[in-house]
């Protein structure tokens, strides 16, 4: 079922719809390198084959992903020399110094691999439960499609607890709306599916239990259109949205990104691309609790 250390790979219906799922449970789907350079290559191997119509991204465990991974022994060990270094920590800016390195590095495996993956050539469909945080709104996101289980929560806690403006994938204002994007991003706070789909982020709320089993339903709905009408409707939308300006924000907000990141190697002493508890934000790990942003509360009871 899957040839890959941190994937799931599944095909169904004669290899039209496959479902690749986030295989990290234990690190509830936080994306180490070796995760996003395996995924690239399963959406590309998805892409390649002329049988395959829909691909539906998804994740096991308690939720879909918690984002970038910053803290386990793992993740850490793939950008240190040794046995367990990934190969792409010496490769695209990784013998670089200073803002160099990070730019290039996040460039590559944050920023274009998330691009490359909204432009599939394929539709894709976005099956997510649980929370979905940070860094999982870029996965998120890069597909045509979301569909999740009623007891979804969306939230970028970057600002509050790194200091930083966001993801390197900024389609905060484009997803949210401004003045909410702002809002959640100044605050961590969350929001439900249930406003997503008001706001239109997201297509369809199942069950916990009947998730996997109605994006399966719906990408074989989506698999009936022919190749060719899928591929020119999924283009002229997205054409659409670049001629509003997606493309070039994202691009500049990626420089924007970049600039929040030299700033703490600037004031740090340990130089290190993130706000600590000394800069003002509480440490990541011991931080208070998530909670929903509420209209008529300044923060909601955890």
């Amino acid at each position: 079922m899957s040839d890959y250390e941190f994937l799931k790979w599944q095909t169904f219906d004669d290899g039209q719809i496959v479902r690749i799922s986030l295989n990290r449970p234990e690190q509830r789907n936080a994306q180490n390198r070796g995760m996003l350079v395996e995924l690239d290559e399963a959406f590309g191997r998805a892409e390649a084959d002329d049988a395959v119509r829909v691909v539906i991204l998804a994740g096991e465990g308690k939720m879909f992903s918690s984002g970038h991974d910053i803290g386990s022994k793992q993740a850490s060990k793939e950008f240190r020399p040794g046995p367990d270094q990934h190969p792409t920590a010496t490769i695209n800016g990784g013998t670089r110094e200073g803002s160099e390195k990070i730019m290039l590095q996040e460039w590559h495996y944050f920023f274009q691999n998330t691009l490359r993956w909204r432009n599939l050539r394929k539709i894709t469909i976005a099956q997510v439960h649980g929370d979905v945080f940070s860094a999982g709104l870029m996965l998120m996101w890069a597909c045509d499609l979301i569909v999740g289980s009623d007891d979804v929560r969306f939230a970028d806690v970057v600002g509050t607890r790194l200091g930083m403006c966001g993801m390197e994938y900024f389609g905060h204002p484009w997803e949210f709306g401004p003045r909410k994007a702002k809002e959640l991003l100044l605050t961590g706070d969350a929001i439900d599916i249930h406003e997503a789909h008001r706001l239109g982020m997201v297509s369809k709320v199942f069950s916990r239990d009947e998730l996997a089993d109605r994006t399966l339903d719906l990408a074989r709905r989506i698999g009936e259109v022919p190749t060719m009408a899928a591929l020119l409707i999924k283009e002229s939308v997205n054409q659409t949205v670049d001629n509003m300006g997606f493309y070039n924000s994202l691009q500049a907000c990626f420089t924007l990104h970049q600039l929040n990141h030299s700033h703490w190697v600037g004031v740090r002493d340990d130089r290190r691309a993130t706000a600590g508890p000394e800069n003002g934000v509480p440490d990541w790990r011991t931080a208070p609790p998530i909670v929903l942003a509420e209209k008529d509360k300044v923060r909601a009871d955890a």
